[in-house]
């Protein structure tokens, strides 16, 4: 039922249950016949909760793609990594207000007579507090990044979730270990994970460089190097055809839960 939801575009669990009761389709995917009880939304809800809570969403995944890949679908082979932003609806509405409160509370020394002062964010009543801004294209965005590890095919291997404002490159050695990129494979990705520690780190797992090069100060591209760059582009539609499929199918690029650990989970989904 959790499928069908975010396969529907992401539909609300009341939504669910009602196509669960009247779409003789979803009925035949979920195994029930006419006679039998449809799950109520609040289970769903809380089935959905001890997933998250268990932190077996990564396993699921992962015991998905060893069915896929015995099945000789997946190509491991090469790899093409990159981020994309999810928006939360739980966003604050005007700027986040400020307190300045006393730290000295509670003491009796003489350091008590010095008013040391701290300032803490007042959290405003139904705002995701695992999200964060950032700003791209011009545009300010509240929410997460999914960072997505596909192969050649498109197929997701694994996923890591940060708050929006974390850098793309962030997470990147994490996902190919938790996809135990063979050595031999290529990777692929924008200048944004373009680094001498991604380049020492791949080459000390025995993985081929496909990261565009990114000029630095006072040292432009070279015609070598801009024309390594135009040939990755060609191949990068790959995890971007992914993306687009989320967005276009399933209407991935706005949260329906708030919470970095619920993101995560309508990441993999």
């Amino acid at each position: 039922m959790l499928l069908v939801g975010i396969w529907h575009g992401g539909l609300s669990d009341e939504a669910v249950e009602d196509m669960a009761n009247a779409n003789l389709y979803v009925m035949r995917f979920l195994g029930l016949s006419l006679e039998d009880d449809v799950p109520d939304h609040s289970v769903l809800s809380r089935f959905r909760t001890r997933l998250t809570a268990a932190k077996a969403w990564d396993n699921l995944l992962e015991q998905i793609n060893q069915q896929v890949h015995a099945l000789d679908v997946t190509v491991k082979t090469g790899c093409h990594i990159d981020a994309s932003i999810t928006h939360s609806p739980r966003k604050p509405k005007t700027k986040p207000p400020y307190e300045v409160v006393n730290d000295h509370e509670g003491r009796d020394d003489e350091s008590s007579a010095q008013a040391t002062m701290r300032v803490i964010v007042v959290n405003q009543p139904g705002v995701d507090t695992d999200a964060r801004w950032v700003r791209k294209g011009g545009k300010s965005m509240f929410g997460y990044k999914q960072h997505t590890l596909v192969d050649d095919n498109g197929l997701v291997m694994v996923v890591e979730t940060t708050a929006a404002n974390q850098h793309d490159s962030q997470p990147m050695l994490k996902l190919l270990d938790k996809a135990a990129i063979k050595p031999g494979s290529r990777v692929y990705g924008d200048k944004a994970y373009c680094s001498q520690k991604h380049r020492e780190a791949l080459k000390s797992r025995g993985i081929k460089n496909g990261i565009q090069d990114k000029a630095v100060k006072n040292k432009p591209l070279t015609q070598r190097q801009l024309q390594r760059n135009r040939l990755i582009t060609k191949v990068r539609y790959v995890v971007e055809r992914t993306f687009g499929s989320q967005t276009r199918w399933f209407g991935s690029k706005f949260l329906r839960y708030r919470g970095l650990a619920k993101a995560h989970a309508w990441h993999i989904l």
